[in-house]
């Protein structure tokens, strides 16, 4: 049986070997993305997210890779992303928080950096944040309703829908010319700090996400409806984020 690594990075040369020798000159570059890039690797609980840029030729034989896929998945690897630069670079206006919390916590493995350099409109930040943290109010909402409290279930919905808030609040302190920390409590702690939010409950959902804090069921509910209160908080703020505000 293949072992986890403590380190993502000991996996390196073997990613690099094996991708190279599938894809040649067509891969540009292998990029370590997510939690393993950040500092909040977890061993054997975190993927290893991989970000594999191939050439305009190459992207049209991403089924080469099927038999690595499955070799380094008993490692803990996830199914990498296999874009193109064209694709990337003309993303941008269409999903700016993915790639700047891309650019904010990765590593380069192999190749060219093409995170680097990428730039961001504004407006177009601003829009998605809006459009995302509306759609995940609504979400959360709807799963309350959906588990009729119950603490486990709810949990998990807290568990899957605060990554994706994490990622919203980098773009936000983006938006807002503060230097966007790595890890994901930094993140929370600046954004509240920023904004006005309760750090103290999402210290809470933190320590209970991870296991680190047990609560019971009326805890539980109690401190959905308060992460329910800050979203719909959260939103207020974006939907007031003007051109003015954006641009200072």
């Amino acid at each position: 049986m293949s072992k986890v690594p403590k380190n993502p990075e000991e996996i390196f040369p073997g990613i690099i070997d094996d991708y190279k020798g599938l894809f040649g000159e067509d891969l540009i570059s292998i990029i370590l993305y997510g939690s393993a890039a950040s500092g909040d690797y977890i061993v054997g609980k975190s993927d290893i997210n991989f970000m594999m840029v191939l050439s305009e030729g190459g992207i049209d034989f991403i089924d080469r890779a099927f038999g690595l896929i499955a070799k380094w998945k008993k490692q803990n690897v996830a199914t990498p992303l296999f874009l193109t630069e064209a694709y990337i670079k003309t993303s941008l206006d269409v999903f700016p928080i993915e790639y700047l919390n891309f650019q904010n916590n990765y590593k380069l493995v192999y190749g060219e950096d093409i995170l680097k350099d990428l730039s961001f409109d504004r407006d177009f930040l601003r829009l998605q944040c809006e459009r995302e943290v509306k759609g995940k109010l609504l979400l959360l909402r709807e799963a309350f309703l959906e588990t009729q409290g119950k603490g486990k279930d709810l949990r998990q919905v807290m568990e899957g829908s605060l990554g994706a808030l994490v990622a919203i609040f980098g773009a936000l302190l983006h938006l807002r010319g503060k230097e966007l920390p790595h890890q994901r409590r930094e993140v929370i702690e600046q954004v509240c700090q920023t904004f006005g939010l309760d750090m103290d409950l999402f210290a809470k959902l933190l320590d209970i996400t991870a296991k680190k804090s047990r609560a019971g069921r009326p805890e539980v509910t109690g401190l959905f409806k308060a992460y329910l209160k800050e979203v719909q908080k959260l939103w207020k703020i974006v939907d007031t984020l003007d051109r003015e505000d954006v641009s200072t």
